[in-house]
């Protein structure tokens, strides 16, 4: 992972003109408002900062606070903490991006779903993410039935070039339950160790009686 990512980088890396996105945002007396998840030492953040000024206000978070542009400007916050606990204070986020940070995450589908209630109405959200990353109980990877699962909670999974995106906020409910991740799990796509994450299938089922759904799990616990 690269930790000094500039603003072009994040560009390539998500497809996306992030300026030019966040000045079409901005609105007279609102600006617009970016959260970059992992963000490393936050240079794109910053660069982002110069260019837009008041036109915008960037969050960035990154597990650990070694970030590089002291003294911070006054639209860009930065915070310390993992993206698996950390909410922002006021949701509405006209773009959220995660370059390469969900492959070190564990839960990374509850990440997915969490992020999901933090966009703005039109608000873009943006990542890298290897679905062959989210495992079943068995090892085995998650497949078409999670891509599927994605799509019909109004996530957009792109596998030629890794990306997962949503446009809109709202409430994500995956049918999967986290079971626990593998840290030893080896090079991803990057070429870099990434963790693999792994879930147990749920289905919805009528409770016998009740007229209601209820989660049922299926398969074997991870041994």
């Amino acid at each position: 992972m690269n930790r000094e990512r500039r603003l072009p980088s994040y560009d390539r890396e998500l497809g996306i003109d992030i300026v030019g996105r966040l000045r079409a945002a901005a609105a007279p007396h609102r600006p617009a408002r970016w959260l970059d998840l992992c963000c490393g030492t936050a240079n794109a953040l910053n660069e982002a900062t110069t260019l837009l000024g008041d036109d915008a206000e960037i969050v960035g978070v990154d597990l650990v606070d070694f970030f590089a542009c002291p003294p911070r400007p006054p639209r860009l916050s930065l915070f310390t903490g993992s993206v698996t606990t950390w909410a922002p204070e006021h949701a509405g986020f006209d773009l959220i991006t995660c370059v390469h940070g969900l492959h070190y995450v564990g839960d990374k589908l509850g990440v997915l779903a969490r992020i999901a209630g933090w966009l703005a109405a039109g608000g873009l959200f943006v990542a890298n993410f290897d679905v062959r990353s989210i495992r079943l109980e068995n090892g085995g990877p998650a497949g078409r039935p999670l891509t599927a699962a994605l799509r019909a909670q109004g996530l957009a999974y792109d596998g030629r070039t890794r990306r997962i995106s949503r446009v809109g906020g709202g409430a994500v409910d995956l049918p999967y339950r986290y079971l626990g991740a593998n840290d030893q799990a080896g090079p991803n796509y990057t070429g870099q160790d990434a963790v693999d994450s792994h879930y147990t299938r749920t289905a919805t089922e009528p409770r016998a009686g009740a007229g209601k759904p209820i989660a049922r799990p299926i398969g074997h616990p991870l041994t």
